[in-house]
């Protein structure tokens, strides 16, 4: 879709619409123009363009600075992990910030109008970074200045906002007039929709101005009655036509780019190289065809520009991808298969596989540390997380090298035919198989030739950019048609957060459909939030009836009675709660919450809620954490939990304006999900933790008395499980204890003090008798197999051996099947043993006696005799069959005969 748009203000400054005759699309100039200005319908030439001169750090500055001069609120950035959004992974523009909420008009802006510099990070291009001299990368810092419009309240539309980029392109930045072009476009992401202006100079687009007035809805433009201002003025281009550097790491990274090529033993092209580059290669789509155009721009030989420009193109893409990975890890993303984690894991190795290609000595870790070194200044979260970025990396690189040793035995699937692209992307999303690694090592190893697609890492990072739909629908644990009917209720009045210790109250009847239960006003809690729905029981009109379960549909809470009750609408409801069930849950509930808090003190701030259950008898938490934490750990943070408890905090409950929460608190309010609001329930342990949560809590951490861990585990690559008991919960499972150590100080005939002097006796007790059963083991083995070679039968040219061993020892019986035929090449080996129900049997061949009999064929007349069941390869076979030992002998002197 596309639509003219009208531009007073561009016209008052002098500028008239043209359509380019290279693309067709129409765009506004001061002077009269051939094409649009833009790339490629006009060749790079803004380096030759005049204008102001200055760096990437005072690009970010200017621009903040003219938008304030200019009435807007600057905004400090936000993360570029979009902890406020449940359908989004990253931060990939500004206008992220302030979508669904803000543009639906849910929660009013923070200010109106704004400004924000916003590192973003997109890698839809990752592929593309390098090769295009600064044009792609996977991070930049978008300029957004947003204004949004309401049918009551105007703030500014197009004329202002193309007037604005005129004034701050002209006067701040210095660039002529008449070198700038207003090309009109159209926009759409994240669900919306609009006319857009792109501001070019000499090829290179500027800035973005979208005019958001549509929301698509099942493919359909629907207006929306706010109107959105929406910039993204590119802070990386404005630093690179205000520095005329060649390319826009130089402008950008500076002296940080010497280093790297310093650091990676690579020699820095020649600028007129790269500017041909820049300027010639602007199609091309791999080194060689870049090369190839340069080469005829410069008049160097194809291979001497292919091999500077080759590995040129690898550190400007590191120097890119290090300083990604530094702002996600530093945002607290735990690398691991799905999320943001999966996207965070993608760029590290992708940096780790050029390290490898450019034959680097220089590890990874040591690269990203130098962007932390270079950024903390504009990104203070850096300096703080860099000891956890270095042992992550560390991590990181470890698993990458495990990686490339799977290799052979993967590719050996492929050794006839050439894997799909499918198959590429899923060895790659399962095990992490790099498609280029393994495209070589088939090509060596089996001489098969496949091509991967160029663009491989944006495809995978496109599939894996936002959050699959299945997880955004909210499951309802009641039936189809029960959701519809509670649906069209009013909200419940939540009296459960109007004093959590309710224990019982009144209300009328709103709806009865069969046993379940909807009134206006309840004390019993929804499941949600992880904590399980109340249960307790309902009167009405002096009949009484279990509540099984509490449920919610949106805002309506539904009551599960075990039950039909006979009411009608206006009916008073007498309901009381399980109290002692529910304030186990309160204990259990708040309890997460100041465990969190002390896996982010003692693990780092990278720990992240992924998932948490609160039950009466128990409760778990998932976070995110690379690795397992080690026992010291483990007890610190429980140690740590008991610490606070003891010092009576209180836990403070508050409603509060979701921009005003998030301005004070920040984004760590979002651990436990992101609600749909503009006011969101704020629960607080002063000092110690902060979060957005549905669910009820004790008044102070006192009442949540003792607190135990009793399980933790790696439960997901990234993710750990930490299971935990509190109050009396602490108390059941010290009794379980208690009952298990009785258990065990009768199965060991000590008294329960004694236990670990008995334990200890006995498992060294055990370890003897190890050493003596290998001994024992060993001398059998020795016997066995003399007997075995001593007594063959030659057959031709092989030797055929019968065993029976008369103890079931499975491990024994095919160490001597192993050993025997690997010191008789010749011999054919058919041993058994007895087992419970029948025989095991085991039949294996030396290395020339495979050449001349199949070890199935033996199976096979075996089993025709006392029906054998079992499998294996040509040496090697074992089976089972329902008859003893001596059936199986009976059978094998049949087959013996007949092999002679």
């Amino acid at each position: 879709m596309a639509e003219q748009i009208p531009c007073k203000s561009l016209e008052r400054l002098g500028f008239k619409r043209y359509k380019c005759r290279k693309c067709g699309v129409t765009f506004w100039s001061k002077v009269p123009r051939e094409t649009c200005g833009d790339a490629p319908c006009e060749k790079y030439r803004f380096m030759e363009i005049p204008a102001k001169r200055f760096g990437y750090d005072e690009s970010r500055k200017l621009f903040l600075e003219f938008f304030e001069r200019n009435g807007h609120k600057v905004l400090a950035p936000r993360p570029v992990v979009a902890r406020w959004r449940e359908d989004l992974y990253l931060t990939i523009a500004s206008i992220v910030l302030f979508q669904p909420h803000v543009t639906s008009g849910l929660v009013p802006p923070p200010a109106n109008p704004l400004v924000v510099a916003q590192p973003c990070i997109r890698l839809e291009d990752i592929d593309n970074v390098g090769l295009t001299m600064g044009r792609h990368l996977t991070n930049f810092i978008m300029g957004g200045h947003h204004a949004f419009n309401y049918p009551d309240k105007h703030v500014y539309w197009i004329d202002e906002t193309a007037e604005y980029a005129f004034k701050f392109f002209t006067e701040y930045v210095g660039i002529p007039p008449e070198e700038l072009t207003f090309k009109e476009s159209w926009w759409e992401g994240g669900g919306n929709a609009g006319p857009a202006f792109e501001v070019c100079a000499g090829g290179l687009e500027l800035a973005t101005l979208v005019f958001m007035k549509y929301e698509v809805k099942d493919g359909k433009y629907v207006e929306m009655p706010i109107k959105v201002v929406d910039t993204g003025y590119g802070i990386e281009r404005i630093a690179w036509i205000a520095s005329k550097e060649p390319t826009a790491f130089h402008a950008v990274y500076g002296d940080l780019l010497h280093k790297f090529f310093d650091e990676l033993g690579v020699e820095e092209p020649e600028p007129k190289i790269l500017t041909a580059a820049l300027v010639e290669g602007y199609s091309a789509g791999s080194v060689d065809e870049l090369a190839a155009a340069v080469s005829r721009a410069t008049g160097a030989s194809v291979e001497s520009v292919r091999d500077v420009l080759s590995k040129a193109i690898e550190v400007f893409s590191l120097l890119d991808l290090t300083k990604t990975i530094a702002l996600m890890l530093s945002d607290g993303v735990v690398p691991s298969n799905t999320g943001e984690g999966y996207l965070a894991r993608l760029v590290i190795r992708r940096a780790l596989r050029k390290l490898k290609l450019l034959g680097a000595r220089i590890d990874l870790a040591s690269l990203v540390l130098m962007q932390v070194d270079k950024w903390s200044y504009m990104y203070p979260r850096m300096s703080r997380m860099k000891s956890y970025i270095s042992d992550v990396l560390a991590v990181e690189e470890r698993k990458f090298e495990e990686i490339l040793k799977a290799i052979p035995s993967i590719a050996k699937r492929f050794a006839r035919r050439k894997p799909s692209v499918d198959e590429l992307v899923e060895l790659y999303d399962s095990r992490g198989i790099p498609p280029d690694v393994l495209a070589e090592y088939l090509k060596k190893t089996f001489g098969i030739e496949i091509e991967v697609p160029r663009d491989f890492y944006s495809l995978v990072a496109k599939r894996h950019s936002r959050t699959p739909l299945a997880k955004l629908v909210e499951k309802s644990k009641l039936p189809k048609e029960v959701v519809d009917w509670a649906s069209r209720y009013p909200p419940t009045r939540m009296m459960f957060h109007e004093n959590q210790y309710m224990r019982s109250f009144t209300a009328r009847v709103l709806g009865i459909n069969r046993n379940y239960l909807i009134l206006d006003a309840t004390a019993f809690y929804p499941e949600g939030g992880g904590q399980l729905g109340d249960k307790g029981r309902i009167c009405i009109n002096g009949d009484c009836a279990s509540v099984v379960d509490t449920q919610k549909v949106g805002s309506v809470v539904v009551h599960v009675l075990d039950r039909p009750l006979s009411a009608n609408e206006g009916d008073f409801a007498r309901g009381e709660i399980d109290w002692d069930r529910r304030y186990r849950l309160m204990r259990h509930h708040t309890a997460t919450h100041l465990l969190l808090g002390a896996l982010r003190r003692i693990l780092g701030e990278h720990v992240w809620q992924a998932g948490a259950e609160k039950t009466e008898s128990r409760a778990r938490l998932d976070v995110t954490h690379y690795k397992t934490p080690t026992k010291d750990e483990i007890d610190k943070v429980e140690k740590l939990v008991n610490e606070i408890i003891s010092q009576r905090l209180e836990v403070r409950t508050s409603i509060m304006d979701r921009n005003e929460a998030e301005e004070k608190y920040g984004f760590v309010l979002y651990q436990g999900g992101v609600p749909a609001s503009p006011k969101i329930r704020v629960v607080e342990i002063p000092g110690w933790d902060v979060e957005a949560c549905f669910g009820t809590h004790v008044s102070n951490v006192s009442e949540v008395g003792a607190f135990k861990i009793v399980r933790v585990e790696k439960i997901a690559d990234g993710v750990v499980r930490f299971e935990y008991v509190a109050g009396p919960a602490v108390v059941d499972y010290a009794r379980s204890l208690e009952d298990s150590l009785s258990t065990v100080s009768k199965a060991l005939g000590a008294r329960p003090s004694e236990i670990v002097v008995r334990a200890v006796a006995i498992s060294r007790e055990l370890k003897e008798l190890s050493e003596k059963l290998k001994e024992y083991r060993r001398i059998l083995k020795e016997m066995a197999i003399r007997d075995i070679v001593s007594s063959a039968t030659r057959i031709g040219s092989v030797q055929l051996s019968k065993y029976v061993q008369s103890i079931e020892d499975m491990q024994l019986l095919r160490e001597i099947a192993r050993e025997a035929t690997s010191q008789r090449s010749d011999l054919i080996l058919i041993a058994v043993m007895p087992k419970e129900d029948g025989s095991f049997i085991e039949i294996s061949l030396g290395r020339e006696a495979a050449k001349v009999i199949d070890a199935r064929s033996i199976l096979s007349k075996l089993a025709k005799i006392i029906n054998a069941r079992g499998g294996g390869k040509r040496d090697h076979v074992t089976a089972v069959a329902r008859v003893p030992p001596s059936e199986v002998i009976k059978a094998l002197d049949s087959v013996i005969k007949e092999l002679t």
